[in-house]
């Protein structure tokens, strides 16, 4: 089972996005978990969850610099996710988006 870990300020807007992909990972049987939570937990979420993708909201996206800081020792994908896919709560592209660096990251 992947995990695909969303942040943003308080993890609301980006709860819409989570569910909206792991609906398209349950019609497609894609063993992919997709949660969010508001960007302080991060460190935390990413370490006690054990991350395979971290996505962050447009909205931090200032804060992609001290992810990669922080957590880049750790070797999992970290990205921004798409300004226009997320106000387009566009779920199945987003996730199409994380399992290709899932894989690519291996």
């Amino acid at each position: 089972m992947k995990k695909i870990h969303l942040f943003c300020s308080a993890g609301m807007s980006t709860s819409l996005l989570a569910s909206n992909m792991q609906d398209v990972a349950n019609k497609y049987k894609l063993p992919v978990e997709v949660e969010a939570f508001p960007l302080s937990t991060m460190e935390e979420v990413v370490k006690e969850k054990k991350s395979d993708c971290i996505l962050l909201g447009p909205q931090v996206k200032y804060s992609y610099d001290t992810a990669v800081a922080t957590l880049g020792y750790l070797g999992i994908p970290i990205a921004v996710i798409d300004h226009s896919d997320y106000g387009m709560m566009n779920g199945e592209k987003v996730l199409k988006t994380a399992v290709k660096m899932i894989k690519e990251n291996k």
